[in-house]
């Protein structure tokens, strides 16, 4: 949910910070009822109650609520939402309310959907009010959510391995910091990291550490540095031709977001792969690069195992 308050360090509520986070299409589906006598929902049939079509005023009322939510919930985050619809079905002793809303932004609607649900049973009830002293609003629920992490299956973790290319840092004259970010967001992943190594900018050494690690069951290789317009940036032309498959689609995902912060991300030849049932990602040596794939690649890469695997998309994929 975007309802993303939480305590700081000094026990005040903040907004999570979703600045890298990636923008996909987000939909939301909420639920909810209003419970009224049935001579209360026949008045609402006949357009007999004094404050005139209660479900058009409801429907209104849903939708500019939902395109207000984070003026209302305060630690949601103001949305460019792309779609609202609110329904409602009359049966025996209740209005049942359903909710869609839709986005194309780093964060979920599910507030926006729940929102609109809310506000058009309020709505309901102040229309009605007046006419029945037994309303009551019950069961509004989040009934499904799609994109972001929920649209596609990712429950696949592979075997990770991390190779860092740096002439200096593996003759100790600096410190890694990349592959170390790398590391720790896939170990957080719960993904088992199988190798992290150092080594220098070496075609025979690289060739061999990746042979090494693939024929040893590393179904994950993440490269940092080598990527460049350096002469000794010997990653991509020692990798790319033992590719069986290019993975344009991650290799394009990754430079539009890089760009999208840093324009010099446009001169990275980074690249990406499959050797024989492994994925090899190969990204420039910055701290700022490998943050930028983490954002991108966690958890969408995890997908490709399930593919690779034979798996069928999720139920919730469109």
């Amino acid at each position: 949910m975007n309802d993303f308050s939480h305590l700081d360090e000094t026990g005040k509520v903040s907004m999570v910070d979703v600045t890298d986070k990636m923008p996909t299409c987000r939909e939301a589906l909420a639920e909810g009822a209003v419970f009224l006598a049935p001579e209360t929902l026949a008045a609402i049939q006949d357009a007999a109650l004094p404050k005139g079509d209660v479900l058009t005023t409801a429907k209104i009322a849903g939708v500019m609520a939902a395109k207000r939510t984070a003026e209302l919930i305060p630690m949601c985050h103001p949305l460019n939402i792309s779609f609202v619809d609110v329904r409602f079905s009359l049966q025996n002793d209740r209005i049942l309310i359903s909710a869609t809303a839709k986005t194309r932004e780093a964060t979920g609607v599910e507030m926006e959907a729940l929102t609109a649900v809310s506000v058009a049973a309020l709505t309901i009830y102040d229309m009605c009010k007046s006419a029945d002293k037994t309303m009551r609003i019950s069961d509004i629920r989040l009934v499904r959510k799609t994109g972001g992490k929920s649209s596609h299956k990712t429950t696949y973790r592979p075997r990770t391995g991390v190779l860092v290319l740096s002439d200096s840092i593996s003759a100790g004259e600096g410190e890694d910091k990349s592959g170390k970010i790398l590391k720790a967001a896939f170990e957080r992943e719960g993904c088992e990291i199988s190798h992290y190594e150092i080594i220098p900018d070496d075609v025979a050494l690289l060739s061999e550490k990746v042979g090494e690690w693939i024929n040893g069951g590393t179904e994950l290789v993440m490269t940092s540095g080598g990527t460049g317009m350096g002469p000794r940036d010997i990653t991509v032309e020692t990798l790319a031709p033992k590719f069986s498959r290019r993975l344009p689609g991650v290799e394009q995902a990754l430079h539009a977001y890089g760009v999208g912060k840093t324009k010099t991300a446009m001169l990275s030849r980074l690249t990406a792969g499959v050797i024989k049932n492994s994925i090899v990602v190969c990204l420039p040596g910055s701290t700022g690069a490998a943050k930028d794939a983490l954002a991108v690649l966690i958890p969408t890469v995890f997908h490709a195992f399930h593919m690779m695997q034979g798996e069928k998309h999720s139920a919730t994929e469109k």
